[in-house]
């Protein structure tokens, strides 16, 4: 029996008369059952696990035939939300409504569109808070951190406000005789979005805004992991009077965005010369480094200390072991738990692995205790000197609290760990370089750009460059009066719109 009287049977045998399909206990359901026979199942918690399943398609809510998804809270393991995983027809209908909504939604006046984003963007300050404890809870963020989540979104949202100007295209009068051309901007039609862990409200709203005022219509897949603040995203969008079909939502577990990278693909480096600050370097090696538990892609994860810079390190260990680790609600936490115990011992695992194979252990916080949330998936500030670029912990993204530190001679020797032979910023293998800033993070009115490795295609799909990746040049030539052009002349114009085409 639990704490609440009711047997575990009891529960089990509910969940699968409302959903056929988890008749065979799929895996997402063990959690489940090692709670009720731990005790730990609340009343409450029963009673929101009952037959309450709905995925938003055209505005609409329909009932879903698909299994659940439940998410814990990160510092407790108890369940704090559900979503029913996307069924193929569900997924199709998504499909089917978008692009249904496609032409009458590219022909709704760019004005009108805008309006619909200054709306959101008073929505998302109305209930930032809102999003701030939903992110916190289901994420691990402290409330601090969920809110700057939050905010540099909505800096995508104010972006698009101004997509009247951002879409224009181009004019040429009288490019030949009688004729003028023109560019303008189409938008694509149906476009879709997967959510990572790390950011459940900025990666959707550096998707969607740009996406859709450019004329587009969405499918997003939030994270199965915290998809509460794409939900409430997605309700404010449609309560900012986006019509129906325009932004949809699928959910699921088999198609996921990961944010690990082997060959050193994910991991930032920051060089550290021997005449810089000490305070100011050691500042922003422990904010970049250990903020957001590390569960960011732009987190500092290796320093290279160059010269005698690497004296510094018993001032860095103190500076990193008054950093408060606790569940995200408390306003002096610094870092929150890591999104999963899986992740968790994913993290231990590699810093173990190091420390076998000849790194030094400065800082340990695999082993950290949080009184209250024992069960917590926490993992604390931790340093691990004379890495090498040989170990597992520097070939994998770690994507947790860890800051590897290495040593070089001089900054020759520094970059080229890098990317072996070249000069820091204007010769360094690299798309986002930071000099004396830790963490450069694009804003949405300047062009963010991939290195092609990571990223196919020419444009990212925020920012500037956002509003170039979402549409496609139209070209158009027009003549516009009667003139009978020589022979000759129409011959060349219309081989140069054909070479144009053919490049």
């Amino acid at each position: 029996m639990t704490e609440a009287g009711i047997k575990p049977r009891q529960v089990l045998k509910t969940l699968k008369q409302s959903n056929l399909q988890l008749q065979s206990t799929p895996r997402h359901l063990y959690n489940l059952k090692a709670k009720i026979r731990q005790g730990k199942l609340s009343d409450k918690t029963f009673k929101s696990l009952r037959s309450n399943r709905s995925m938003s398609v055209e505005g609409n809510n329909s009932s879903s035939d698909g299994s659940l998804n439940l998410n814990y809270h990160l510092a407790t393991q108890e369940v704090v939300s559900q979503v029913p995983l996307t069924t193929y027809e569900e997924f199709k209908a998504a499909i089917v409504a978008a692009k249904q909504a496609f032409p009458s939604w590219k022909n709704t006046p760019i004005t009108t569109r805008q309006r619909i984003m200054f709306k959101l963007q008073d929505l998302i300050h109305r209930d930032i808070d809102k999003l701030a404890m939903n992110i916190t809870t289901e994420q691990g963020k402290t409330l601090k951190g969920a809110r700057g989540d939050v905010l540099h979104g909505l800096e995508m949202v104010e972006h698009a406000c101004g997509m009247a100007n951002l879409q224009m295209g181009e004019f040429v009068p009288n490019a030949c005789n009688g004729i003028d051309t023109y560019c303008i901007r189409d938008p694509l039609g149906v476009c879709a979005g997967i959510c990572p862990i790390n950011f459940p409200a900025m990666t959707p709203l550096w998707m969607f805004p740009i996406a859709i005022t450019c004329g587009n219509t969405f499918i997003l897949k939030p994270c199965e992991n915290n998809p509460g603040a794409s939900m409430i995203l997605v309700a404010l969008a449609m309560e900012a009077g986006l019509p129906d079909g325009v932004l949809n939502v699928v959910h699921g577990t088999h198609v996921c965005y990961t944010m690990q990278e082997s060959n050193a693909g994910g991991i930032n480096h920051v060089v550290v010369m021997p005449d810089a600050s000490m305070d100011a370097t050691l500042d922003a090696l422990v904010s970049a480094g250990f903020r957001a538990a590390g569960e960011r892609s732009m987190a500092l994860n290796t320093a290279i200390f160059v010269g005698g810079s690497m004296q510094w390190e018993d001032e860095l260990v103190q500076r990193a072991k008054a950093l408060r680790v606790n569940v995200g609600t408390d306003p002096d936490a610094y870092l929150g738990p890591v999104i999963s115990r899986e992740v968790k011992d994913r993290i231990c695992g590699l810093v173990q692995n190091a420390v076998e194979n000849g790194a030094r252990l400065l800082l340990d916080g695999r082993h950290i205790m949080v009184p209250g949330y024992e069960n917590g998936n926490f993992v604390g500030p931790t340093i691990l000197c004379d890495v090498t670029t040989n170990m597992e912990c520097y070939k994998e993204e770690i994507f947790g609290p860890v800051l590897l530190c290495m040593q070089a001679d001089n900054l020759d020797e520094a970059v080229s760990i890098i990317n072996k032979n070249r000069k820091f910023q204007h010769e360094v293998e690299a798309v986002l370089v930071g000099i004396n800033v830790p963490v450069p993070i694009p804003l949405p009115f300047s062009s963010n750009y991939e290195s092609k490795a990571s990223f196919a295609g020419n444009f990212n799909f925020c920012g500037r460059t956002g509003v170039q990746f979402c549409t496609q040049i139209k070209k158009v030539a027009k003549r516009w009066k009667v003139f009978r052009s020589t022979l000759a002349e129409a011959c060349i114009f219309s081989e140069a719109v054909c070479f144009r085409r053919e490049l």
